[in-house]
Order: C-alpha cells, then structure tokens, then sequence
C-alpha cells in the first residue's frame, strides 16, 4: 500500500459504521474506538500509525477480547463476515495439511491454551501448517510475558493485514460505484 494512500474512505463513515468496519481488523472494542474517534486520518501513513499505536496501549484484557475473535489453527472460522472470510483465507495454509499435521496442531492448540490461557495466534497469511506447527511448538517454549509480547506482535501483524485488506475493498467497492455512475 502506497504511503499517501487515501483514506477518506473511512474518513467519511459516520462513527458506529467506523467502528463495525475496523472491528474486521482488530475485535478489541476499546482498539476500534480509539482508532474511529481519531479520524479524519487521511493518509494510510496515518491511519496505520493510529491503529498500531493504539494496538500498543490496549491492556491485556483487550487484547483477550480481540483473541476471541480467532478460531483455532486449523479451525474453520464460522459466519459470513469479513472477519471470518479472512481468517478462512489466511489460514489456507492447514487446508491440505496432512492428517497427521492436522492432528498434531489440534493437540498443540489445546496444550496451548491450557499454559495460557487464549488461543495461538499468527499470521498465518502464507504460511504452511507445518511452519505454523513449528511456531506453535517454539512459542510452547516461552514465559507467559514472551508470549504476550509474542501475541501482541502477531495481532499487530494480522489487524496491518487486515487494514490493508479493508482499504483495498473500499477502494474496489468506490471504484465500483464510480463506475457505476458514470
């Protein structure tokens, strides 16, 4: 994404539709609102900088609401809303895992969960199940401040994903529109 990419798009929403969009990107109800309260941003430079700096300030109980929108590794995200077609989309990658990788990531996500407490979260746009098995069994590996660093930084890492993909389909949909009308 280009850094002077216009933004308007979300400029322009009236605050709860603001809120509804982002929320796509990032479920912390205290993240969406600081980010759609801050607008009119402009610029992706700066739509990106609130959003992340936002990230950074939410407590840890936030950053838990946001981890219950992600459904496991290998887990099918349920609902036909951006949030879950993306999450289908990034974690194409344990789609054709084999039976065995698939098993051993079902196994490794609850031990997971039962040290800490929230589902294993990252960026899994791309990436294989066995490179994500291989995350999941260093990251086993790690305190329970490691682990929060660790998952903060994969939450940024998804909502940046996220944001990108949202302002690509504005800028499709007003394209869309612009078409339309002429």
């Amino acid at each position: 994404m280009h850094e002077s990419q216009d933004v308007a798009w979300l400029d322009v929403l009236p605050l709860a539709e603001a809120r509804r969009e982002l929320s796509a990107c990032c479920a912390s109800q205290r993240w969406t609102s600081l980010v759609a309260t801050a607008r009119p941003l402009r610029t992706w430079a700066n739509l990106l900088d609130t959003a992340m700096g936002a990230l950074a300030t939410l407590s840890w109980e936030d950053i838990l609401e946001a981890l219950s929108a992600h459904p496991m590794i290998g887990q099918r995200a349920d609902g036909d809303g951006l949030q879950a077609a993306w999450s289908r989309a990034e974690q194409a990658g344990t789609h054709s895992a084999s039976a065995e990788v698939a098993a051993r990531l079902r196994a490794l996500n609850l031990e997971y969960q039962e040290r800490f407490g929230h589902v294993f979260l990252i960026c899994a746009s791309g990436l294989p199940a066995e490179v994500m098995l291989r995350a999941l069994k260093h990251r086993l590996r790690n305190t329970h401040a490691a682990e929060q660093r660790a998952t903060r930084a994969e939450l940024a890492a998804i909502t940046r994903l996220r944001l990108e993909r949202l302002s690509q389909s504005a800028r499709v949909t007003k394209a869309g529109a612009e078409a339309r009308a002429s």
